[in-house]
């Protein structure tokens, strides 16, 4: 799975008891990501939509969510698998943007990304591969950039991991049914409909994903933008189309509210922490309209970012972190014996968190 900012990671269990625990059959996550939340549940027997705005949340939501592994051609995967491997580098705009204009990888690597890539759009579009294949060539990517997670900006010197070979490997497909959904979060929530669960895990601060991850974006488009600035970024990072309503101080609360009462689900979780521009008190008022309210909280490593220190564009480290963990929130609503249900899949499992007794 790719290095992603504000994945979920370490509360996928947590999730997965509440989905488990709660008796749900059916589960939306909105705001789906790298669609690990997504995957989870769906290991768990859940039928799944995995919803977001980005292309490549929907290629891999396609490859690991909407793909059943129990019914693809291991075989077919395989041979489109060892061809991607053995096609040699070509200099192209991967690697004259992202390589040689800036430094996210090494030019070998951005050769093979551009032949493998090109290869995927002339052999293989439109057919059942095209995800897991593009999955696969994000996969591998992500395991020899040379960057701290996200692609505002790539390290001063070379990652020991960038000196890697590209390699394509067979993701590890799931077993099960699933539906892979790119739309914005209010649409996606009106076509999917009711559901027994639903996550939200919106963004909450002004760190526009379209900008964070804006490489994996022209790397599933393949539609070669012009770019801007130091990093690189795709043009259209600029349109206040593509900047989310989560995105803007201003907006936050009403995004929020608005898809708070649109999600139809009998157990709604939502996925909160102690940086962003809302507070906790705010958030259970919000999602206590719903029914009863219960809150876990974990507490978390900040992103990898925090962990190395803050440093101006010559490398130099030039400021102090002020902490190193915050606080995590999963705030469960809906009726009052489903709520109690689920939160104790998590509590009586021995989980890392406790529960905020609300007044």
């Amino acid at each position: 799975m790719i290095k992603y900012l504000g994945s979920k990671r370490r509360l996928v269990p947590a999730l997965g008891r509440l989905f488990e625990a709660s008796g749900a059959a059916t589960a939306l996550d909105l705001f789906t990501g790298t669609t690990r939340v997504a995957q989870e549940l769906k290991r768990r027997g859940g039928v799944v939509w995995a919803c977001d705005s980005a292309r490549y949340s929907e290629v891999l939501g396609a490859c690991y969510v909407a793909a059943d592994a129990a019914t693809i051609d291991e075989a077919e995967l395989d041979e489109a698998l060892g061809l991607l491997n053995r096609l040699p580098g070509v200099h192209g705009y991967f690697t004259e943007t992202f390589c040689v204009k800036s430094r996210y990888f090494q030019p070998f690597n951005g050769r093979r990304v551009d032949a493998v890539r090109s290869r995927i759009a002339d052999d293989f579009s439109g057919s059942w591969l095209e995800p897991l294949l593009l999955t696969s060539l994000l996969e591998a990517a992500d395991r020899v950039d040379s960057t701290t997670g996200v692609q505002m900006a790539y390290l001063k010197s070379w990652a020991p991991r960038s000196y890697n070979p590209l390699e394509l490997r067979a993701p590890a497909l799931i077993p099960g049914t699933g539906y892979s959904l790119r739309a914005d979060a209010a649409a996606a929530a009106a076509s999917v409909g009711s559901v027994d669960f639903a996550y939200l895990d919106p963004p909450y601060n002004q760190h526009s994903y379209f900008g964070n991850y804006h490489i994996w974006e022209t790397l599933v488009a393949w539609d070669r933008p012009p770019v801007y600035g130091v990093a690189c970024k795709r043009s259209d990072c600029r349109d206040p189309a593509n900047r989310s309503r989560f995105n803007s101080k201003p907006r936050f609360r009403d995004a929020l509210a608005e898809i708070v009462r649109l999600v139809d689900a009998g157990i709604l979780v939502l996925s909160y922490n102690d940086e962003s521009w809302t507070t906790l008190e705010e958030i259970t008022e919000l999602c206590a309209k719903r029914g009863a309210v219960r809150v876990l909280t974990f507490d978390s490593k900040r992103y990898v970012g925090a962990q190395i220190g803050i440093h101006n564009p010559a490398g130099k480290l030039v400021g102090r972190v002020s902490h190193l963990h915050n606080h995590e929130y999963l705030v469960i609503s809906g009726e009052q014996k489903d709520v109690m249900r689920a939160a104790a899949g998590v509590t009586d499992a021995g989980d890392a968190c406790c529960e905020v007794v609300q007044p």
